[in-house]
């Protein structure tokens, strides 16, 4: 069936978002005397969520801290990095040029991303992006996440399209297995965030550069 929607994760596929969710994290490790993180392992602690991304960083710098701590910490990190979301996070290089021919050939696009829907819907409208997506799931919008299917077709539900009509844009194993799990075709960044290539994982197609993306595309339509 030919492609009538795009689905992009977030973090690492629409946006680089390492640095300014670097700076939230090392602000809340402070708090707690731990040494901050450095870019590099912070890049391969995103793509499970906040509370994931916060004790991976604690198991990095010393060891887990209690329930009730860990809670009081991602509030902390949520507040923080909701007020400086945008300062240092671009847009990854060509996306735009994708987006614009893929709006042009009337293609709806939605977001599936484990980041929380607030804070997603924020950085896409402060970045620029909002005005793109007709949908967005974060990981706190359905009581499942990725890799699980489950948000990915809520986004398509959201966009009014058979699920099995889309293709989805990620940059870790986690999208590729919400992509498999989905039985859809998904283009694999290879600049985002993950500890392993991303051809390890075998998606459908693997990107260096957005600029290699559209061919990809069109062929699906």
């Amino acid at each position: 069936m030919p492609v009538e929607a795009l689905i992009f994760d977030l973090d690492g596929t629409l946006v680089d978002t390492a640095p300014d969710l670097l700076g939230a994290t090392n602000h809340v490790l402070n708090l707690v005397g731990r040494e901050p993180l450095s870019y590099q392992m912070l890049r391969q602690f995103v793509g499970h969520g906040a509370m994931d991304l916060l004790r991976r960083g604690l198991l990095a710098t010393g060891g887990p801290l209690e329930d009730a701590e860990l809670k009081r910490l991602h509030a902390e990190f949520l507040r923080y990095y909701g007020e400086h979301i945008a300062e240092k996070s671009i847009v990854f290089p060509g996306l735009i040029a994708v987006l614009d021919k893929a709006q042009a050939r009337g293609l709806k696009m939605g977001v599936c991303t484990n980041k929380v829907e607030n804070l997603s819907r924020k950085l896409l409208d402060e970045i620029g992006l909002a005005k793109y997506f007709g949908a967005v799931v974060g990981g706190d919008s359905l009581p499942l996440m990725k890799p699980d299917p489950a948000p990915y077709f809520e986004v398509a539900r959201l966009l009014g399209v058979d699920g099995m009509q889309t293709m989805m844009f990620g940059d870790s194993v986690t999208d590729i297995k919400t992509a498999q799990n989905a039985g859809v075709p998904v283009i694999a960044v290879s600049f985002g965030y993950t500890d392993q290539h991303v051809s390890n994982f075998k998606p459908t197609h693997v990107i260096d550069h957005y600029d290699e993306a559209w061919a990809l595309v069109e062929n699906m339509l």
